[in-house]
């Protein structure tokens, strides 16, 4: 009985040794520059950045070679780069990393006076280069940034809307309290109020409805429009005002 749990710890330790000694080489052998990453593919094309900016700005950052390198890490010095939204970063054996980059699709300008934060297609804020905004053509949104997402779902259920009055969105925010405020190519302010963007909708399409059949007997332009009123909404046209009976001029305020 002693032999045999003398040789099953002799192999036992053996075993132990070998599997300590195989470590031993695999971590000498990874750590090898045989190893070090040579280069960097990136597999699609891009828009806002090329390929040799881009391995320029994140190749000083990555750390280890092919084996050591923490992807992660890697991942996240890809996102770093302006106007990159997403990297999916694998490894290409023996020496390389193929990355596939997915840009921001601007859609809107964020802020009331920032020129370097913008909206991507999914709601989200994101900032570039002072120089690098294309801003033609975008319109403007602003709100809480956590609610950015939903300014965004706004905006694009009032587009069709307004369009019934041949004009576009020019402007629209958000407020701190949570009220909705447009304002339109044609200079137009509308303020919405509060609500679902549903019943926000449905009250910018009452006021459109309705608001071409005063405005064409006037043959003016709309200056302004409150729709907060529970039952109709307050108008002021360009160039037409009332005289109040004391004699001061006062906007003209079409309630319908």
């Amino acid at each position: 009985m002693d032999v045999r749990l003398m040789n099953s710890l002799s192999a036992l330790l053996a075993l132990v040794f070998a599997g300590m000694a195989l470590a031993l080489v695999v971590h000498w052998s990874v750590r090898q520059p045989s190893f070090g990453l040579q280069a960097i593919r990136i597999e699609n094309e891009l828009i806002h950045n090329n390929a040799v900016t881009l391995r320029a700005n994140v190749a000083p950052k990555l750390t280890g070679n092919f084996f050591t390198l923490n992807l992660a890490q890697a991942k996240a010095a890809f996102e770093s780069v302006p106007w990159v939204r997403l990297a999916v970063v694998r490894r290409d054996f023996p020496d390389r990393l193929r990355v596939r980059i997915e840009e921001h699709l601007p859609v809107a300008l964020w802020g009331l006076d920032d020129d370097t934060r913008l909206l991507n297609s999914y709601g989200e804020v994101f900032e570039v280069n002072q120089g690098d905004v294309e801003a033609e053509g975008l319109p403007r949104l602003a709100g809480p940034r956590a609610q950015s997402g939903l300014v965004l779902q706004a905006y694009r259920a009032l587009v069709p809307v307004f369009e019934l009055l041949d004009t576009s969105v020019a402007q629209l925010e958000l407020t701190g309290r949570g009220s909705w405020r447009v304002r339109l190519e044609s200079g137009a302010m509308i303020e919405i109020g509060s609500g679902s963007i549903d019943e926000i909708v449905q009250r910018v399409r009452r006021f459109v409805v309705t608001v071409s059949q005063t405005s064409s007997r006037y043959g003016r332009n709309i200056e302004s429009a409150d729709l907060r009123y529970p039952s109709g909404y307050a108008l002021r046209l360009r160039g037409v005002t009332t005289v109040a009976a004391d004699g001061a001029v006062q906007a003209n305020k079409a309630t319908r």
